[in-house]
């Protein structure tokens, strides 16, 4: 289980070091077309994440294709959002309210599963959103559309986290992971065509850590979850925001005040709850797979 939970932090690793990559492109590439080459990048993780028994047209075919097609548009509008959210704010900030996911994910499953939830889960609802008022403090600070676009790339996670569920264990690996790649290569792919501008060397060389690093990060999550149970991996994904910290300090000179210091860890502390009440009450993480 210890080399599972080692290989979550890892994973997330490769993930946080995948946004500052993107990050370094300072907008000079539109989302659109940072996302298209990060999601062909992303095609490398296929084959280590395929087994001997899939077919290759398991990326495309679900069993329940309307889920798998939800899956897709989700992730094309998170990970464009999210490349537009790192672009335009410090790492931890646009960290702080992507993290808000797994609220979104206890709001969805009770007006789209039906679920029931506990005042303790209310409660960490609450507090998230206090923690974003605390971050954001509108009124006293300018709002933008970076902003914006990290809370959309939560809501966007948070749906395709709900398509998941719905899905059931059944559904394959491989067909879980294309419907993400496809999907953010089908629309951004189209969407770029407008004001498509062919990279430099430098930007190449940001847009393949990019798209490489987040392959690696999936595969890297896969064997994680393979060694350790889903509901242990998961809570390491919140290391991110030490690598957000670190990563926006060295590299992008970024400086967290005080006040926004306090509503992270609001927010943190909401989001992990969250997942420990969600793993509790419904034992969802043991009726899926997670990627």
């Amino acid at each position: 289980m210890f080399k599972g939970v080692l290989l979550g932090f890892a994973a997330f690793a490769a993930y946080a070091i995948s946004d500052a990559f993107v990050k370094s492109l300072r907008g000079s590439l539109p989302a659109y077309e940072a996302v298209f080459f990060g999601a062909v990048l992303g095609l490398s993780a296929l084959p280590f994440i395929r087994k001997r028994d899939d077919r290759w047209r398991d990326v495309l075919v679900a069993q329940r294709q309307g889920l798998w097609l939800v899956r897709a548009l989700a992730s094309a509008v998170g990970s464009t959002a999210a490349v537009v959210a790192f672009t335009a704010l410090p790492m931890a900030e646009a960290f702080a309210l992507i993290f808000l996911l797994p609220i979104f994910v206890t709001i969805l499953s009770v007006l789209v599963l039906g679920e029931h939830v506990g005042w303790r889960r209310w409660s960490a609802v609450v507090a998230g959103f206090i923690g974003v008022l605390v971050v954001l403090r509108p009124g006293f600070r300018a709002l933008g559309v970076g902003h914006l676009a990290a809370i959309v790339c939560g809501l966007s996670g948070a749906v395709s986290m709900i398509a998941l569920r719905l899905s059931g264990s059944h559904e394959k690996r491989v067909t879980l992971y294309g419907a993400g790649v496809v999907g953010s290569i089908l629309l951004t792919g189209v969407l770029m065509l407008p004001a498509f501008v062919w990279p430099s060397l430098h930007q190449w060389l940001l847009l393949l850590g990019y798209g490489l690093l987040a392959a690696l990060a999936s595969v890297l999550l896969m064997l994680a979850t393979q060694k350790a149970p889903a509901n242990h991996v998961a809570p390491t994904q919140y290391s991110q925001m030490l690598w957000a910290v670190l990563l926006g300090y060295v590299l992008f000179h970024d400086r967290l005040d005080w006040p926004m210091a306090i509503g992270i860890a609001i927010i943190l502390g909401a989001g992990l709850f969250t997942f420990v009440r969600e793993e509790q009450v419904t034992q969802w993480w043991k009726r899926m797979r997670m990627l």
